[in-house]
């Protein structure tokens, strides 16, 4: 049967699915985990089979050739059943607006668009072109997280810069995990029973790369994230929201560059660089008891709340708030930490319903505002989006 393979390459993690395209079943499945630090995690799942490997500090480029190197090796697919490969994009700025198969000249438009998300485009285009020297028969195609935060109105939209160098630059808003927000929001819908475009969320995809999203009337009304994805809440290494003019002051006081500086908030801020421990949630909760770590994660705690709280006043009121991602499906403790500080605006969690339930409501029945933990299927939205220009 005729198949198709999501690529979806984050900060530190890479996930794929391979799919039944009818049938939108999976075949198999895999993830390696912790890129590039040590330990890192390859895992594929087929059947009732998994295999399972380590290798220290593996890269982008490796993981990428070994998933494939492993499918056709444990006959899993062969080569020429693969119909298309998806990939996760981030920034597809205002050029790309649905799934769109990579040429050539679309590539090139594509790499135009680096700055806009400079941890993650120049490695998807890498994956890009990976594939299509592994599968030069096999069409790529490209799908956006921007895509979903173009509908964002436009007084959320742009900053308050001179309009003209707003529009001749197209500077805005572009978002990130806009795939995955767009499967929260319709899965959100069919939890509550209510009509997609009846409902307002928020949606929190709390990973090594964090976001928040409002949701009304089931289109997106705003995010956390900016221009490029390093705005927003804390996150693993980048720093989130900062004053701009320590872009200067860094530069004078550290002696470097504005593209050394940037590199210091995206690469060496967040998490990582308030602990100087880890920025991977699962190493800070086993190292809490130290002070600094504990640092990281109460200020990683405060500014989801901060965004969380401001999105609940701009929709004047929403019907949940949704938990996903990395972190967000697989910390009970954050999720009642991050609503506790909620409870003043009516959000309220269930404990035992939090440390049982993997997948649904985990409020009392009373709630008014819904609070729901929904794993996130960046995957299969993807596959979606595809079929429907394939």
């Amino acid at each position: 049967m005729s198949k198709i393979l999501l690529m979806n390459a984050g900060s530190s993690s890479v996930k794929w699915k391979l799919f039944e395209l009818e049938n939108e079943e999976v075949v198999a499945k895999g993830e390696v985990e912790r890129i590039a630090l040590p330990n890192s995690n390859f895992e594929i799942k087929y059947g009732k089979e998994v295999y399972q490997e380590n290798i220290d500090n593996l890269q982008y480029e490796a993981a990428a050739k070994l998933i494939i190197d492993k499918i056709i090796e444990l006959k899993i697919a062969e080569l020429e059943e693969i119909k298309a490969v998806g990939h996760r994009i981030v920034a597809g700025g205002e050029e790309f607006t649905q799934a769109t198969e990579m040429t050539s000249d679309n590539i090139a438009k594509l790499e135009e668009l680096e700055d806009f998300a400079p941890l993650h485009n120049p490695m998807e285009v890498k994956y890009i072109k990976l594939m299509q020297n592994v599968m030069p028969n096999t069409p790529q195609y490209a799908v956006f997280d921007s895509k979903f935060f173009l509908d964002i109105p436009e007084h959320n939209a742009i900053y308050s810069l001179p309009y003209s160098i707003t529009k001749e630059y197209k500077i805005r808003r572009y978002g990130e995990h806009g795939i995955s927000h767009t499967y929260l929001t319709k899965e959100a819908a069919k939890m509550l029973n209510k009509p997609v475009d009846k409902l307002k969320l928020v949606t929190l995809h709390l990973g090594s790369g964090s976001s928040l999203a409002a949701i009304k009337d089931g289109k997106a009304y705003d995010t956390s994230m900016g221009f490029t994805p390093l705005t927003g809440v804390t996150m693993g290494t980048r720093a989130g929201d900062l004053d701009p003019a320590l872009v200067p002051y860094l530069m004078k006081k550290l002696n470097l560059n504005a593209e050394e500086v940037v590199e210091l908030f995206n690469e060496k801020s967040g998490l990582l660089g308030v602990s100087e421990l880890s920025s991977d949630m699962r190493d800070l909760s086993a190292n809490a008891d130290k002070s600094q770590v504990k640092l990281a994660m109460d200020i990683f705690v405060n500014r989801i709340v901060k965004y969380a709280g401001s999105f609940f006043t701009e929709l004047d009121g929403v019907d949940a708030i949704v938990f996903a991602g990395g972190i967000g499906e697989n910390n009970p403790w954050l999720r009642e930490e991050i609503v506790k500080k909620l409870e003043v605006l009516g959000v309220k969690i269930d404990s035992n319903l939090n440390q049982s339930v993997k997948e649904g409501i985990i409020s009392p029945k009373d709630a008014k505002i819904k609070t729901l933990l929904i794993p996130t299927n960046e995957e299969l939205e993807m596959v979606r989006q595809i079929k429907e220009v394939f």
